[in-house]
């Protein structure tokens, strides 16, 4: 079959389960949107009003979905514009696949001042995801494109993406659609000499603990076997909510498994960088190590692990359960875990009322298989530790990027992926003006997605930093906002304001029941500080 560059990657996206191209049209890729013209009942344009916003809906579906998810963009201003959200799709490990539009391949470095052209475009791409390929002929465009979707299904999950020059489009590529789907490689067999080293970590420890984070987003019922096993508390700070339920007498928040750290001999990382614990917390020669990663190179950085495991949970966790044998009594342990978890909600109740009032307000709104996407916001940060979280991959974060302004896009993504399940989105009112415009999209697509506004008419968390370490000399934190309900109705987004937590539990709950977008507004004040719980300090090796 002869065809072009153009229907090969459209064809190649069908083949390989992607179903929604979010994107912004533009001219140089005009040719490729041509081509999708006569495959939209397979591959659907949800097109956004910027493409920072494409972007953000492509990372909000992969992390809810756990699927591959596309995007596409105009070179230049379009792609930079979509950088923050490619940055943080890196740093969640979420398989987003680009494809990004270029000037004339004859061009490229030139300098010649051309539309949309920048230097070095391709480059900066590859520093953004795992992989990426330029597109240069059609002849090579198939088997580019198979490198292209192997990087993505092959060991730890971060964006990929083409490059194809707007020249190269129309060359004609020789290709059969349906031998485009790359398969994912079976996982790797199991060193038995490494499961029996972690065996024996395991029978030695007295009190053990367990850090998730999101690699192990797809193996929550096997983490939930293992770490009763061997009587474990479970952390998560941001990526790892929802791999065990909050409920579980064993699921701690990263407050409780810092009061714990001195006293753990064993920490288990399964699917995380261990990244807080090894950097911030501190770690001594007492204090035993067992890693398991798809990333190999995680298993050394920082602090080496005593027996670092490279492979997939779902391989790697089974063989161990199933050798671990009778386990030593620890009791006394549990015990330990359920008295700090006491201390500390008695703790937080009294100092951090106001947050957690709203984020009650919200989670008794929503379903228990409901999706909270996270923000950089007041009650965002008090989210990290003391919002339940019943299943996976219904707490979405940023991540270590802490990219302020992703939370309405990437909401909207989550919630046009998975439309049955009711999304609530956070922001404050400065962040929410990042991708404000996306509410366009919501109410063109009639996306049903739930917006919370906490407006303090400030950059809030930047004001009480200033308010609380440098004597209230707020410079550059105040800020004048619009009358966000006005504004969502304009769009023909339905909304409310609020300004108590048991009206918002009532308005969230009419919204939910609403089948298209909507919008709270909440008005509310200065909140206390919730940073001691969160940059938690060193208390081992000093």
């Amino acid at each position: 079959m002869n065809n072009t560059v153009a229907s090969l990657i459209v064809d190649s996206l069908i083949a390989n389960g992607i179903e929604n191209l979010y994107c912004v049209p533009g001219v140089q890729n005009d040719h490729f949107f041509n081509a999708l013209f006569d495959r939209q009942d397979r591959l659907k344009p949800i097109q956004t009003r910027h493409e920072q916003g494409a972007a953000y809906m492509a990372l909000g579906a992969a992390l809810a979905t756990g699927k591959p998810q596309a995007f596409a963009l105009v070179p230049g201003p379009g792609f930079l514009n979509g950088c923050a959200a490619l940055c943080t799709a890196y740093a969640l490990n979420a398989p987003v696949f680009g494809v990004i539009g270029q000037i004339p391949s004859a061009a490229i470095g030139k300098g010649l001042g051309l539309l949309h052209e920048i230097e070095g475009q391709f480059e900066t791409l590859q520093t953004l995801t795992k992989y990426a390929e330029r597109i240069v002929t059609g002849a090579d465009a198939a088997r580019q494109l198979e490198s292209v979707w192997n990087a993505l299904h092959t060991g730890r999950p971060r964006p990929v993406a083409v490059e194809v020059p707007v020249d190269v489009w129309l060359q004609k590529a020789a290709y059969q659609a349906d031998s485009l789907r790359v398969s994912t490689p079976r996982a790797k067999a199991v060193d038995p000499a490494q499961i029996a080293a972690a065996v024996q970590l395991i029978q030695a420890a007295k009190c053990p603990l367990i850090a998730v984070g999101s690699g192990a987003q797809d193996s929550s019922a096997l983490i939930r076997e293992f770490a009763s096993r061997v009587s474990a508390g479970v952390m998560a700070f941001r990526t790892g909510h929802g791999v065990l339920d909050s409920n579980d007498s064993l699921s701690i928040t990263m407050p409780v498994g810092h009061k714990l750290w001195q006293e753990c001999d064993l920490v288990i990382g399964l699917g995380t960088r261990l990244a807080a614990q090894k950097n911030e917390w501190g770690v001594d020669e007492d204090l035993k190590i067992l890693q398991i990663d798809l990333d190999e190179s995680e298993l050394n950085r920082i602090k080496p692990a005593s027996v670092g495991i490279h492979g997939e949970l779902k391989t790697v966790l089974p063989a161990i359960t199933s050798s671990l044998g009778q386990q030593t009594d620890r009791s006394h342990w549990r015990q330990r875990i359920s008295d700090e978890k006491s201390a500390f909600s008695a703790e937080i109740s009294n100092r951090l009322e106001p947050q957690l009032n709203w984020l009650r307000a919200i989670r008794n709104a929503l379903p228990e298989d409901g999706i909270f996407v996270d923000e950089l916001t007041q009650i965002g940060y008090v989210s990290r530790f003391a919002f339940p979280t019943r299943s996976p991959r219904t707490f979405l974060s940023t991540g270590y990027q802490g990219t302020l302004g992703y939370g309405i896009a990437t909401g909207l993504g989550a919630a046009h992926a998975r439309p049955d399940t009711p999304v609530v989105s956070i922001a404050g009112d400065g962040g929410a003006m990042f991708t404000i415009a996306e509410l366009a999209t919501a109410a063109h697509h009639n996306i049903p997605l739930n917006v919370v506004v906490m407006n303090d008419n400030a950059f809030g968390n930047v004001k009480g930093i200033q308010r609380d370490k440098y004597d209230a000399r707020y410079i550059a934190s105040d800020l004048t906002s619009p009358d966000f309900t006005m504004l969502a109705r304009s769009f023909g987004v339905s909304a409310a304001r609020v300004s108590a937590p048991d009206a918002l539990q009532a308005e969230l709950e009419k919204a939910i029941a609403n089948p298209g977008p909507n919008l709270i507004e909440v008005t509310v004040d200065e909140f206390p500080s919730p940073w001691e719980y969160i940059l938690l300090p060193t208390i081992r090796g000093k």
